[in-house]
């Protein structure tokens, strides 16, 4: 089933990632790390996901949804439009599927920093796409 509000959608994501890290991600308080990295991976991944359902309903880089669209296709088309957008989509690439999906960096700190970009991504996207 295909959902009409793209961003609604991106913010599901992000809630299906906060979830997976409260429900299963067992967090060191001490060390303030979570114990598993398969739950930061889960989370980083639904993260960056989001991120993209929220870009892609506001910047017309993939032509085809059955392939693979390059990173730099995004930050390229971004930074002809909105610089701090960039700056953010860069960051957030680097948290979120870098550093939580890739190599499964499980700082809670890391972590906290990878909601607060993917929520910061999907407002200013909210705010850039057309009113209908």
């Amino acid at each position: 089933m295909k959902r009409k509000d793209p961003i609604a959608e991106a913010r599901r994501y992000v809630e299906n990632a906060k979830e997976t890290l409260k429900e299963k991600g067992e967090l060191d308080v001490e060390l303030r790390a979570y114990q598993d990295d398969k739950y930061v991976r889960a989370a980083g991944n639904y993260l960056w996901l989001g991120v993209l359902k929220a870009l892609d309903a506001v910047f017309d880089v993939r032509t085809d949804h059955r392939t693979r669209v390059n990173v730099n296709n995004y930050l390229e088309t971004i930074g002809k439009r909105d610089r701090k957008l960039l700056s953010l989509v860069d960051d957030g690439y680097k948290v979120l599927h870098l550093s939580m999906n890739y190599d499964g960096v499980q700082s809670k700190d890391i972590c906290d920093l990878g909601f607060r970009l993917a929520n910061d991504i999907i407002d200013r996207c909210e705010i850039m796409l057309p009113k209908q």
